[in-house]
């Protein structure tokens, strides 16, 4: 099948300074970071280190020697929130001044920076409400957006400005969106098992009610279908070589080590480094599959000459 492109200007390159390429992958590396040190937090029992918020104690901005190492942990996460938004304002300035000739980053950047904003919020509102299981699994959630957010706009970094065109067949892209689906669904019942599990963050937090158990098993049937598609991703991608063969290659890779992690956690009682672990590694998958959507469509460049002839991608 053939799809047709309007006329449009050619797709056009903006030199990206190399500070904006260091501190884009220091924020996206923050970011993974803080999921790995807020999982600390929840699996060490040092959820209410800190009790208050945004003050560690009604007396203290930080954690006093009296509050052990729980408060230390505690208030180690919430300083690294501190770096992550740092960063993410240091992006945003650097991208500031190409507002206008790269709209793409300076909106990526900025939800970058709304979001630890709002990450912040959530989290004082997770510890004023005694680790309510469905606002972690939220607090949860929004980090893992944040990470996909940051992959996405390295992957823009090196993209041109201008018209976009899909370079797949359409059914692949339905199926590439079919995983996107799958993958949303895997981490939802995810969150609410780990929401019915033993890591609450607190032994006075409470739990969400539901079988743990029976969500182990529901939470795995979405993953499993979710690397069935996935494999045939790849398998065509290669084929057929399709632009998306490496990410979807590297969305497979983690879709593998993620499950590997999750049996060997469900079959040895939630190891707490194994349950870190896994909750990183969704992360990571969020931003594979964020690339591998992403490179379902590419800049399409129309010469002057031709301008007024539709540009056509092949994609059948």
């Amino acid at each position: 099948m053939l799809t047709t492109q309007s006329p449009a200007p050619a797709a056009t390159a903006v030199a990206i300074p190399r500070a904006l390429r260091v501190f884009a992958w220091l924020s996206f590396l923050a970011e993974v970071l803080i999921i790995a040190t807020g999982g600390a937090v929840r699996l060490t029992g040092s959820g209410l280190g800190c009790p208050t918020w945004p003050t560690c104690t009604p007396e203290s901005l930080v954690a006093t020697p009296e509050m052990g190492i729980h408060g230390v942990i505690e208030f180690g996460n919430r300083t690294l929130t501190g770096l992550v938004g740092i960063l993410a304002l240091v992006v945003v300035a650097l991208v500031w001044r190409m507002r206008r000739s790269r709209p793409d980053l300076f909106l990526l950047a900025a939800i970058v920076l709304g979001g630890v904003v709002a990450q912040a919020i959530v989290g004082g509102v997770t510890v004023l409400t005694g680790l309510n299981p469905f606002i972690v699994g939220f607090h949860y959630v929004v980090s893992v957006a944040m990470v996909s957010v940051c992959a996405a706009f390295l992957y823009r970094l090196d993209r041109p400005i201008g018209p976009r065109g899909r370079v797949v067949p359409t059914w692949y892209a339905i199926l590439t969106h079919l995983a996107t689906l799958l993958m949303v669904i895997t981490v939802a019942f995810g969150i609410l098992t780990t929401g019915a599990g033993p890591h609450s963050g607190d032994a006075a937090a409470g739990r969400n009610g539901f079988d743990a158990e029976v969500l182990q098993h529901i939470h795995a049937w979405p993953s499993y279908a979710l690397v069935a598609v996935t494999l045939m991703l790849a398998a065509v991608a290669w084929a057929r070589r399709l632009p998306t063969r490496f990410w979807v290659s590297m969305l497979l890779l983690v879709e593998v080590v993620q499950i590997a992690v999750g049996l060997y956690q469900a079959r040895n009682g939630l190891p707490e480094f194994a349950v870190g672990v896994h909750m990183v590694l969704a992360a990571l998958l969020g931003a594979a599959l964020t690339l591998t959507v992403l490179s379902l469509k590419r800049e399409v460049a129309v010469a002057p000459e031709s301008a007024a002839t539709p540009e056509r991608i092949e994609t059948s």
